[in-house]
């Protein structure tokens, strides 16, 4: 998994904890522990783990399993370390490449990663080969930038910067949000019944600043931006002017969407 969009290595992981954590990524990994959770899972392998949010829930719903985390940037993982029990198995792996044996798991758990994937099906097959069979697969989707409307302001105030080339990467992430190509994929490599919630929510922002500093140097779309001189402080200053003109002073909240997938390995 090598594609540019997936390298979230230097000071990424920092600005992606603490500035999108508790915004993006908090509310949406206690929906992932409970759809982990209820299937009374014994060994769980989560992949694309990230700086361990989701992890430490499903570590939390899942006390009695065993349970290995994962992802491909081991800088990301250095603060998912930091989350879990003593004893955790955390180890960096691609998802496309998985370094376990076939009916290793009984659960996969992904919270947005598989968007990142350069070959969804080769992630998704991977997935399959080490679970069981009846073994799920959950994961979840960023639903469209029409849901998110957060994506849009930044990827707009990032556009503006550069109109004849503009970074790429907020394409990425909410690029996978139409449900039938996903759901048709998934059942092509092993899988079978597939269960879909729509998740939405109004999350609390604390701070526009640290909510521009993670969408701004909390992902690679930093490195996008660096490549190209721009100027970050002016960029996340347009960001935080957008937001407050929106949305008005923080505190606020702003809706997002996900999509969680729930797939029966066959």
């Amino acid at each position: 998994m090598a594609d540019d969009a997936a390298q979230f290595t230097g000071s990424i992981p920092q600005y992606y904890d603490s500035g999108l954590g508790p915004v993006l990524f908090a509310h949406y990994a206690e929906v992932l522990a409970e759809l982990v959770a209820a299937g009374a899972p014994r060994r769980i392998l989560e992949t694309a783990a990230g700086t361990g949010i989701s992890s430490a829930a499903i570590s939390r719903a899942t006390p009695d399993a065993d349970f290995v985390v994962t992802d491909l940037n081991a800088p990301m993982l250095e603060f998912a370390r930091q989350k879990l029990p003593d004893g955790t198995r955390i180890e960096p792996a691609d998802a496309q490449e998985l370094p376990f044996d076939d009916a290793s798991f009984d659960t996969v758990a992904c919270q947005f990663g598989i968007m990142f994937l350069p070959e969804l099906a080769n992630g998704f097959r991977e997935a399959r080969r080490v679970l069981d069979i009846g073994g799920r697969y959950i994961f979840s989707v960023w639903d469209s930038h029409a849901k998110n409307p957060f994506a849009a302001f930044a990827d707009r105030v990032i556009t503006s910067h550069f109109p004849d080339d503009p970074p790429p990467f907020y394409r990425v992430p909410f690029g996978r949000s139409e449900v039938d190509p996903l759901r048709l994929l998934i059942q092509d490599e092993g899988f079978g019944e597939v269960t879909v919630h729509v998740v939405p929510h109004e999350s609390a922002v604390g701070s526009w600043t640290d909510f521009a500093d993670g969408l701004i140097l909390g992902n690679p779309v930093s490195d996008q931006i660096r490549e190209r001189g721009g100027d970050l402080d002016a960029i996340k200053a347009d960001a935080v002017a957008a937001f407050s003109q929106e949305y008005g002073d923080a505190p606020a909240t702003v809706p997002i969407q996900a999509i969680f997938y729930v797939a029966q390995a066959v």
